[in-house]
């Protein structure tokens, strides 16, 4: 008998979609590309925040009553990255493929003409979700004074650090979540994460109020009025924040602490702890948006209400316990619990006898039925009626209404799983909040954004997501988990309306006493975590832009004395006690200048194959920009220091520059120092030609931040020549592809600290790395990204598992590789390259093409 032949069955095409917020805007805030001196100048401009001296009570630590008040610089916000994900999975797509929207960024409206893109703040565009780097301080400040978003957002998750040990709190590399404290190798290299930490825990506990008080203020003045905030926090100091928060937002808005289990239980001498806390507050409660969830009940071994079975004659018996574990009953039967047909109070027309069964019944001495005469009747017809201890009772089927409202006590769900962070939420429990206190199209705030949990949810449900962190780690873990997620398609409320008009939800019948024996059809519940789901389309994260904080421009030394020289003993102490704890203090940073110098005239620059650069004198310049001048091999060198906590930025490189072009005689090598590099510094120092002049970057030793958190120095190298980005282009000359490109990376010289030496070359540290085939020069907008370190099941593989049908497989795969898909040269005929290696540190390279 011949075999049979296997058919294949073809998976039909759907098309991949995402949800966009027509109906919203948002300002045109910077794209670093065109920020210059110019266009986005450092005017130094602060707001002040106040507190209320007269609360009580209220929680007293060290320094809060000196510091009655705080200013925040008001900075800019700059676009460096404009993210689709759809635009991404178009270079992977099958040819036949279908089904595939417009990008928004692609839309003319998303890109004003260069002489309205350099007016930042003034015309309003599409909304897009957004992924800033910096400190929350800062964005959340820059948000209600740049953007004018006080009273905006619905809600806002905060998931503050728990504990005071550094390692517990911080991850140092993409891949590497088993951080311990207290090991020197597991120590993040990000100087804005070190000054999170001492900004943190200087203090211990006092610094650490002085952390939440002051970014729960601001988020309280970002809430809308009917708002929530969420503050996620362990029970060492869920007393502390309590008060906290009662102090910020008064006691009248306390919501409620939900307990949740976690994953492991908290190493303790005394009783373990396996729970952490949300504490919940509104804004106003007397306006607050609520909307009740519902958990589906379960029939347990400790069920103790609905123990018994009954069929349509009446016999009843208790459920045995097996059939309390499988949950299987015999055919006929209903599971239920006689309940109450007594109320608390009478009137005549519910206190009369009642006959049933051949015996007259009567409610309690001095109550009444739950219904009248009329009612009884009507449930005696369906079977409604239990006798028991001769006392007539209403019986309840568990499959009335099968659920529960959802309380404060969260034991059906553990700590997060498939980590990609060394602390990570489960996302279930946000999803909770949110959709307890959100609508489709609001707007949710994260200022301690992590893995990106809280975006991650708000995507999922249609919420518009604002999220930043000041680690550059968790931004690129964020940025990768969202770019290759997938999400069911909700069917929307009225589609022509979008995302704002809501979802069709699921809706469930409530059968109470009263609507049965009024005859009335029950009343309908809502099952808001239960949309309904269109299978014939795939949804992907919307557009996003990934945004960071502008470092602040550093002074000279001469500047600092002169300010400091000129100021009162009073200025000092105003200035002191008012500087908001994430505002650069730039008197102690540029004192560290002078420590630098001499450090950089010991140690010089290393170089590869174990050169160095050395200086026979290093001295201070009195200029603004440019921090230092000496000699290396009798040629004059000029340096400019980046920040202490922040990147070197582009504004310092270009006004150093303009400095230098002033000098007589003319430096022969201009020297940028820095603990990090903006990737738009870093493109712009390799690319500058000034003949007869060199520009290097040196990248400075995190030891000279983090001495003493180690136990001891990783290298006695302070200062190491970094170079470009090894990025070649290739032209296809014949056959088809003719007049293509192709890009390989082929990696980036890395310091190893552990041998001291300057690895060039190599990619097996590149986590990802983004291509924009046609830059604009403004921010990138790739179209293609990649993964090299993800593994079978991570990155773009389980997306590319449910796309099977849409998705070149191929294709999708080179996506884990180092060479990039053909493309063709568009209008302004140059591509761009951004590398981002384990630390999160980027780096950018432009190719021009033909």
């Amino acid at each position: 008998m011949p075999k049979k032949k296997k058919t294949t069955v073809k998976t039909a095409k759907k098309p991949i979609v995402s949800y966009k917020h027509l109906d919203k805007e948002r300002l045109n805030n910077p794209p670093v590309g065109i920020v210059t001196p110019e266009t986005d100048p450092d005017a130094g401009k602060k707001k002040k925040y106040e507190y209320d001296p007269h609360l009580d009570p209220q929680l007293v630590w060290a320094g809060k009553a000196e510091r009655t008040s705080f200013e925040i610089p008001t900075v800019s916000l700059h676009v460096h990255e404009r993210i689709d994900a759809r635009t991404i999975l178009e270079a992977v797509k099958k040819k036949n493929g279908n089904g595939w929207q417009g990008g928004l960024f692609d839309s003319p409206d998303e890109n004003l003409p260069l002489r309205d893109a350099i007016h930042f703040y003034k015309h309003k565009m599409g909304w897009t979700n957004r992924l800033i780097a910096g400190d929350s301080l800062l964005v959340m400040n820059s948000l209600i004074e740049k953007e004018g978003m006080a009273g905006q957002v619905q809600m806002i998750y905060f998931d503050p650090p728990y504990g005071i040990k550094y390692g517990s709190n911080f991850q140092p590399f993409v891949n590497k979540r088993d951080v311990k404290d207290g090991k020197d190798e597991d120590l993040t290299q990000e100087p804005e994460m070190i000054k999170a930490f001492r900004d943190t825990w200087e203090l211990g506990i006092h610094s650490y109020l002085a952390y939440l008080r002051d970014r729960l203020l601001l988020a309280r003045d970002l809430l809308h009025e009917s708002g929530s905030i969420f503050v996620q926090i362990s029970n060492e100091n869920i007393h502390h924040v309590k008060e906290l928060m009662d102090e910020i937002f008064g006691n009248k808005n306390f919501a409620n602490i939900i307990a949740f289990k976690k994953s492991g239980s908290q190493t303790t001498s005394l009783m373990p702890s396996v729970c952490d806390y949300i504490v919940w507050y509104i804004k106003n409660m007397d306006k607050s948006k609520f909307k009740g969830l519902f958990i589906k009940k379960k029939i347990g071994i400790d069920e103790t209400e609905f123990n018994q079975i009954i069929n349509n004659k009446s016999e009843y018996r208790t459920l045995t316990n097996q059939e309390r574990l499988s949950c299987e009953i015999p055919e006929g039967y209903r599971i239920f619990k006689s309940t109450d047909l007594n109320s608390r109070s009478g009137s005549e027309t519910t206190s009369l006898p009642f006959e049933f069964k051949d015996n007259k019944y009567k409610p309690r001495k001095g109550a009444g039925w739950r219904t009248n005469i009329e009612g009884l009747k009507v449930l005696a017809s369906k079977n409604r009626l239990f006798i028991t201890n001769n006392t007539l009772r209403y019986i309840h089927y568990f499959d009335d209404f099968p659920y529960s409202m959802l309380t404060n006590i969260w034991d059906d769900i553990m700590g997060a799983t498939n980590l990609i962070y060394a602390v990570q939420t489960n996302p279930i429990a946000i999803q909770r909040c949110m959709l307890m206190t959100t609508d489709p199209g609001d707007l949710v705030l994260d200022f301690t954004c992590g893995s990106g949990t809280t975006a991650y949810v708000a995507e999922q449900w249609g919420r518009r997501w604002i999220t930043c962190d000041t680690s550059r780690v968790a931004t690129a873990l964020t940025k990768q988990r969202l770019m290759t997620a997938l999400f069911d398609y909700y069917e929307l409320a009225h589609p022509p309306e979008g995302v704002g008009s809501g979802f069709k939800y699921k809706t469930v019948p409530h059968i109470t006493l009263k609507s049965i024996a009024n005859n009335e059809p029950p009343p309908q519940e809502t099952l808001y975590d239960q949309p309904y789901k269109d299978k014939n389309k795939v949804r992907v994260t919307g557009p996003f832009t990934v945004e960071a904080v502008p470092a602040p421009i550093v002074k000279s030394i001469d500047d600092i004395a002169l300010e400091i020289g000129t100021a009162t003993a009073d200025d000092i102490a105003i200035t002191t006690a008012t500087a908001a704890d994430v505002s650069i203090s730039r008197s102690g940073e540029t004192l560290r200048q002078n420590e630098w110098k001499d450090e950089l005239l010991r140690t010089g620059i290393r170089a590869k194959a174990g050169k160095h650069i050395r200086f026979t004198r290093i001295e201070t310049l009195p200029t603004r920009w440019l921090h230092a001048e000496g000699e290396a091999d009798g040629e004059r060198v000029v340096v400019s220091f980046g920040p202490e906590y922040a990147p070197l930025e582009q504004r310092q490189v270009e006004l150093a520059i303009e400095e230098a072009q002033t000098l007589v005689p003319k430096p022969k090598l201009i020297v940028f120092a820095a603990f990090q590099f903006d990737p738009e510094a870093s493109k712009d120092i390799d690319e500058l030609n000034w003949p007869g002049v060199t520009l290097i970057k040196a990248q400075m030793n995190a030891d000279l931040l983090t001495e003493d958190l180690k136990k001891k120095r990783s290298s006695n190298e302070s200062f190491w020549l970094i170079g470009q980005p090894d990025v070649r282009v290739e032209k296809i000359c014949k056959g088809e592809d003719a007049g293509k490109y192709k890009i390989e990376v082929h990696g980036f010289d890395y310091y190893n600290p552990v041998n001291g030496l300057i690895e060039s070359g190599g990619t097996e540290k590149i986590a990802m790395w983004m291509l924009d085939t046609d830059y604009d020069g403004r921010s990138l907008y790739p179209q293609q990204v990649f993964f090299p370190m993800s593994g079978a099941k991570d990155g773009w593989s389980r997306l590319a598992k449910n796309l099977k049908a849409e998705i070149d497989e191929d294709l999708i795969e080179q996506y884990r590789g180092t060479v990039s898909l053909l493309f063709s040269s568009g209008e302004f005929k140059r591509a761009a390259v951004k590398i981002i290696d384990d630390r999160g540190i980027e780096s950018l390279k432009i190719v021009e093409l033909e």
